[in-house]
């Protein structure tokens, strides 16, 4: 009986039920569209921001010793001596540097497919004529193969991505070649395809190179000389070693774990350890570099490794309240679509109670045709969902965004959450109709 008057209800009244089902399935669709992206707007947005340059510098420990004690004697004296040379001059420390030819081991951390690009530089300042200028050597785009097979492809250019150039990149093919910085080449007369010339001390041996590029960083770099490393090796005397590595790689927006963790590792249970290890926060990628490379120290670039976790943080939030406010509306729109059905149905719904049909068998009776119609709207609206993340994902961050099965039962619970609150309204509604006033018209 209950399913033959369900059917009833159902065929007598399509135009309400197809309301519901398309309120409910707009509802679904942009949430479902929203939480899509957010599951997977963590990898976009550390995508995105990755073109910004590198969060992780990795730095040999004696230089990281020297540069702390210089900075506390710096801070500690007060008087207008001047401050001590930097680091980079101290040739006689011998853990000074970082071998070249262990770099590769970066990408074989338990997080390598989260670093996405790293650059070794190592500095020297030249003389052309009487002008000095501080000519840096790097990977402009270095191929490694690595132990595990896998070949990889980074350097500098996808570094630096924001900086401009006026013609190629540098060549690590091409040791003679060199990218000058739009101060520096002004400085120095420079044009793009001039020859020059530069020496370690003046009057010293010379090394010819050819402007390649002249390029604008909006930074800094504008007064720097770039060139391939072993040129700039030879000229100061360090073969085979670099004074820094600059890392770009994917990471998790810090918590109260990973900060703990950056303090002092030892500090966590083994627990909280795996957990932090096999999580991708940034101070546990620096961890992990430091394991595989013993002689450096790996510091995170705080603005930007901050910078990220706001930016996310901030950005999910924005699409939970955003879903949040997309479900709330399909419940106001469901509660009044199903209280003027009970009200036009008051007639109907009287004479079952005046037959000896119950409150909750006619609740029942209602919440079994909204939620009928509603999962079929939250099933076309899931799928319509699904398409429009994808959408979004092309059209924002220029890719797909992947499918999370995750979404599916939150889907589920979707449906019935706007549903039931929708339909709360109309059943206290329903509860006072009183049978003898509604048949008598009243």
């Amino acid at each position: 009986m209950f399913l033959k008057m369900l059917r009833g209800a159902l065929s007598r009244q399509k135009r309400k039920h197809l309301l519901i089902a398309f309120t409910v399935g707009l509802g679904v669709s942009l949430a479902t569209a929203m939480l899509g992206v957010m599951f997977d707007v963590g990898d976009k947005v550390n995508q995105e921001l990755k073109s910004y340059g590198a969060n992780l510098s990795v730095i040999p420990k004696g230089a990281s010793i020297l540069n702390d004690l210089y900075r506390f004697e710096s801070e500690g004296d007060q008087s207008d001596e001047k401050a001590p040379a930097p680091v980079d001059g101290a040739a006689d420390v011998t853990n000074n540097y970082i071998a070249e030819d262990e770099l590769f081991k970066i990408k074989m951390i338990f997080w390598a497919f989260n670093i996405v690009d790293f650059a070794p530089y190592l500095s020297v300042d030249v003389f052309t004529g009487d002008q000095k200028v501080a000519l840096t050597g790097t990977w402009f785009n270095k191929h490694l193969s690595l132990p595990t097979g896998d070949e990889v492809d980074t350097g500098m250019t996808g570094l630096k991505s924001w900086w401009v150039f006026d013609g190629p990149p540098g060549d690590d093919a091409e040791p003679d070649s060199v990218l000058v910085g739009k101060e520096a080449a002004k400085m120095l007369g420079l044009s793009k395809g001039d020859r020059f010339s530069v020496s370690a001390a003046p009057g010293g041996p010379q090394t010819s190179f050819t402007v390649r590029t002249i390029f604008e960083s909006g930074g800094e770099d504008d007064a720097k000389i770039f060139a391939a490393l072993a040129p700039v090796q030879t000229l100061a005397g360090r073969p085979g070693l670099v004074q820094r590595v600059e890392v770009s790689a994917l990471t998790t927006p810090e918590n109260e774990l990973a900060r703990r963790a950056a303090q002092n590792p030892g500090s966590l249970t083994r627990l909280e350890w795996d957990t932090w290890y096999c999580t991708a926060y940034i101070s546990s990628i620096a961890y992990q570099i430091e394991e595989i490379l013993p002689g450096v120290r790996v510091k995170p670039i705080l603005r930007v490794a901050q910078s990220e976790g706001a930016i996310l943080e901030k950005t999910q939030l924005m699409i939970i309240l955003l879903t949040a406010l997309t479900l709330l509306c399909s419940a106001l729109a469901i509660s009044n679509l199903v209280t003027a059905n009970i009200m036009e149905r008051s007639v109907e719904i009287g004479l079952m109670k005046a037959l000896g049909a119950t409150s909750l068998g006619i609740s029942i009776l209602i919440l079994s045709e909204i939620l009928i119609a509603s999962f079929i709207g939250g099933t076309v609206g899931y799928l319509v969902g699904l398409a429009l993340s994808q959408l979004i994902g092309l059209s924002v961050f220029g890719s797909t965004v992947a499918v999370k099965v995750v979404v599916i039962p939150i889907g589920v619970l979707m449906v019935l959450v706007v549903s039931l609150l929708g339909s709360l309204p109309a059943l206290r509604a329903l509860l006072r109709l009183r049978p003898t006033e509604v048949l008598h018209g009243r």
